[in-house]
């Protein structure tokens, strides 16, 4: 048996129900899959009888000795590396969904590069941290609601599946964790400069607190009532629609 390495984020599932209920929550369209941090291959056995074209990525040596002797027929498709690292659009020349049981250290980075490869990621499901996974999926308004729900809200349409308690895990983790998934929208671009609003985002919610006329001075908008009455909200209180509104407003001229 493959031992979990701290360093590496590991908690094993070994609930077999809970691994079909998150392969099962796969779109019926979803042919061409990555499993990120297979492990050992608890979610991959119930992946093997949905689809043919399956790629396993994982970083632990170990773990890929264990999937190779247990899944002799995905060993061509099994990939040593760190996800994060990786370039995987060259993995399959169409769209592909990602799902894993997700290393809690780098959970929230994987959605970011999941963000990057959003012409070609047509689903997310994965397992994170329970308050992570409700930061995700918090609309406006929330006070769980942050920089990731709105940079990820763009692009994907994100439901809060199921909790997962501690007990199914090896190691069991300190927290509860959660099921969601994401499912790609038809926004092409959100209709601004992205970089300024990833950029305007997190100056937003830096001081989630305070009104936004205070983390936001330093961007100089065009004066109008409609920008007077968002900067007398709190970051949270804003929807994507109005960050993006916020950056088109910006005066990049002064």
């Amino acid at each position: 048996m493959v031992k979990p390495k701290k360093h590496l984020g590991q908690h094993f599932l070994r609930d077999e129900n809970i691994a079909q209920k998150i392969v099962s929550s796969l779109s019926t369209e979803s042919s061409n899959i990555i499993e990120v941090g297979s492990g050992t291959g608890v979610l991959t056995k119930f992946l093997i009888e949905k689809t043919e074209n399956l790629y396993l990525i994982e970083v632990d040596r170990e773990s890929i000795a264990f999937l190779n002797k247990q899944f002799p027929g995905l060993k061509e498709k099994t990939i040593q590396a760190d996800f994060l690292k990786y370039d995987i659009s060259g993995i399959f020349k169409g769209p592909f969904s990602i799902i894993g049981n997700f290393p809690y250290n780098i959970s929230t980075q994987i959605l970011f590069r999941a963000l990057e490869y959003r012409n070609q990621v047509t689903e997310v499901i994965g397992m994170f941290q329970k308050e992570v996974a409700e930061r995700i999926a918090s609309p406006p308004g929330s006070k769980k609601y942050g920089i990731l729900s709105v940079l990820l809200q763009i692009y994907f349409d994100i439901e809060y599946l199921f909790t997962v308690n501690e007990n199914v895990f090896f190691p069991p983790p300190k927290v509860k964790s959660a099921v969601i998934r994401l499912r790609r929208n038809n926004v092409k671009h959100p209709g601004c400069d992205e970089k300024l609003l990833v950029s305007l985002v997190k100056t937003a919610f830096n001081q989630r607190r305070k009104m936004l006329r205070n983390p936001l001075k330093i961007f100089k908008f065009n004066k109008s009532e409609e920008i007077s009455n968002l900067l007398t909200k709190r970051a949270e209180q804003l929807s994507k629609e109005d960050f993006v509104f916020l950056v088109n407003s910006i005066n990049q001229g002064t």
